[in-house]
C-alpha cells in the first residue's frame, strides 16, 4: 500500500481501542504496521461486536491494513523475536507503540539498549500506571453527572469511548513528533501518555476546571440542550425527532427565519430585556426559546421543512439509530469516497472506511482488510527479524510462533 507514510515501519503491541486505532491510522497513511499477538490472539481478539459465529467485528475494524505475527510471549525466544522486530535496523524503523508495557523486556530502558534511537510511545491507564478505561475515567472526572435528562439524579455513561479515540490520535502525534526529533537530532524518545490525563487535560481545555474553580459552579444535566448556546431536540408531526442548533449568530438567524418566529423572538427579547443574538443569552433562556419553537415543529413533518433548512444553511439533523443511519445517510454510503466494500475473511463483504484524511497530491487509498491472526508470521520473521529459513522452521516446530491456518490464509488472499 502506498501513502504519505510509505516506507515507515511501526511495530504495535496493543489491545482494545486507542493504540490499535493509532496503528490503523498510521497504516491507512501508508506505514507498514506490524501487530504482534499471543498465539491464541490478544485480549481483544474476541471483543464485541461479533458475528453470529463469534468473529470479532471490533478487531477487524481496528486492525485494517496491518501485518500480523503470532508469538508465544511466555517463551524466552518468543520475547527475543519481538524485541528483534521492534529494534530491527533501518532509518524508517525502530518505531514502537504499545499499551502493554512489560518491565524487564518490553520497556524503553531494555529496548533502547538494543537501539538507542528507538521511538516508543506507551499508553497507560493513569499516570501512576494503573489500568483505566473510558468507563472508569469518566465517572472519576465528573462527566456522567453532567450527562442525561435535565433534573435526573442518575449518572449516565457515554456509549462512545471518547478518550480512547482522542488518545489514539495523540499516540499518532507523539510517534510522528518523536520521529521528527530523531530525524533532526538523531535521538530516540520514550513518550508516555495516560488515558486519564487525556481526559483531565480536556476538562481544563474546555473550561470546565475554570468553571468550578473560578465561578464556583458545577455544571448540571441539560438533556439534549447545547451547553452555552442554543441547541435542542424537537418532536415533529410525523413522529421524527430532530436536533437543531443555534450556536453561532448565523445559525440562530437561519433557524429563526425559516421557522418564521422572528416576531415571537423579538417579543421574547423585549420581555427579557436582552438580545438573543448573544449565545449566552440563548443558553440562559433556552426553555423560553424552546416553547416558542416547539409548536412549529409539532405541526410539521420533516419532509415539509428539511429542504428549506438545507437551503437556508440551518444546522440540523434527524435522530437515527445505527441501522437507520447506515440505510439513509449518504456519508455512510459508497457515495463517500472514504468507504469501500471489503471482504474480510471469516466475516464477509461489508462497508469499510479508509482514512478520513484526504491529502492533496496523494490519491485516497482504499481500505485494506484486517489480517488473519499470524497471517504474516513467516514473512516477518524472514524479512524483518532476518532469521534463516531453518530457524524459522524450527520455531514453528517448537510452537514458539504460529501462522494462520492454510485455509484461512487462502481465504484471506
Amino acid at each position: 500500500m502506498m501513502g504519505i507514510l510509505s516506507g515507515m515501519r511501526v511495530v504495535e503491541g496493543s489491545a482494545f481501542v486507542a493504540v490499535p486505532l493509532a496503528g490503523m491510522t498510521l497504516a491507512q497513511m501508508g506505514a507498514d504496521v506490524i501487530r504482534f499477538d499471543r498465539l491464541e490472539g490478544g485480549l481483544d481478539a474476541a471483543r464485541w461486536p461479533v458475528t453470529r459465529d463469534g468473529r470479532s467485528l471490533f478487531w477487524a475494524g481496528l486492525n485494517k491494513g496491518k501485518r500480523s505475527i503470532a508469538v508465544d510471549m511466555k517463551h524466552p525466544r518468543g520475547r527475543e523475536i519481538i524485541s528483534e522486530i521492534i529494534t530491527a535496523p533501518g532509518e524508517d524503523a525502530g518505531l514502537f507503540i504499545t499499551n502493554l508495557r512489560v518491565r524487564g523486556w518490553m520497556d524503553y530502558e531494555t529496548l533502547s539498549a538494543r537501539r538507542p534511537d528507538l521511538c516508543m510511545v506507551t499508553l497507560t491507564g493513569d499516570r501512576h500506571g494503573r489500568p483505566a478505561v473510558d468507563y472508569t475515567v469518566n465517572p472519576a472526572l465528573g462527566f456522567p453527572d453532567a450527562t442525561g435528562p435535565a433534573g435526573s439524579a442518575e449518572p449516565v455513561a457515554h456509549v462512545l469511548p471518547a478518550w480512547d479515540c482522542i488518545a489514539g490520535g495523540m499516540v499518532v502525534n507523539a510517534l510522528l513528533a518523536a520521529e521528527r526529533k530523531r530525524l533532526r537530532k538523531g535521538q530516540g524518545s520514550a513518550v508516555d501518555v495516560a488515558l486519564k490525563d487525556v481526559a483531565a487535560a480536556m476538562l481544563g481545555h474546555l473550561g470546565i476546571i475554570g468553571e468550578v474553580e473560578v465561578n464556583g459552579t458545577v455544571r448540571e444535566k441539560a438533556g439534549n440542550a447545547l451547553y452555552g448556546a442554543y441547541g435542542q431536540d424537537f418532536l415533529c408531526a410525523d413522529g421524527e425527532r430532530v436536533m437543531v442548533i443555534g450556536l453561532t449568530d448565523r445559525q440562530w438567524r437561519g433557524l429563526v427565519n425559516v421557522t418564521g418566529t422572528k416576531a415571537e423572538m423579538a417579543a421574547l427579547e423585549a420581555g427579557l430585556g436582552e438580545s438573543l443574538s448573544e449565545e449566552g443569552a440563548r443558553w440562559r433562556h433556552r426553555a423560553a426559546i424552546t416553547e416558542v419553537l416547539r409548536p412549529w415543529f409539532a405541526a410539521r413533518r420533516v419532509a415539509e421543512f428539511g429542504a428549506m433548512f438545507d437551503e437556508a444553511g440551518v444546522t440540523w439533523s434527524v435522530f437515527r439509530d445505527f441501522g437507520r443511519a447506515l440505510a439513509e445517510d449518504p456519508d455512510l454510503s459508497l457515495a463517500n469516497p472514504m468507504f469501500s466494500r471489503v471482504e474480510q475473511p471469516g466475516i464477509g463483504v461489508y462497508r469499510v472506511p479508509g482514512t478520513p484524511m484526504d491529502f492533496s497530491g496523494d490519491a485516497r487509498e482504499a481500505p485494506v482488510r484486517a489480517p488473519a491472526l499470524g497471517e504474516h508470521t513467516e514473512e516477518i520473521l524472514g524479512d524483518v527479524a532476518g532469521l534463516p529459513d531453518a530457524e524459522i522452521a524450527a520455531l514453528f516446530d517448537l510452537g514458539v510462533v504460529r501462522q494462520a491456518p492454510r485455509a484461512e490464509r487462502r481465504m484471506a488472499s
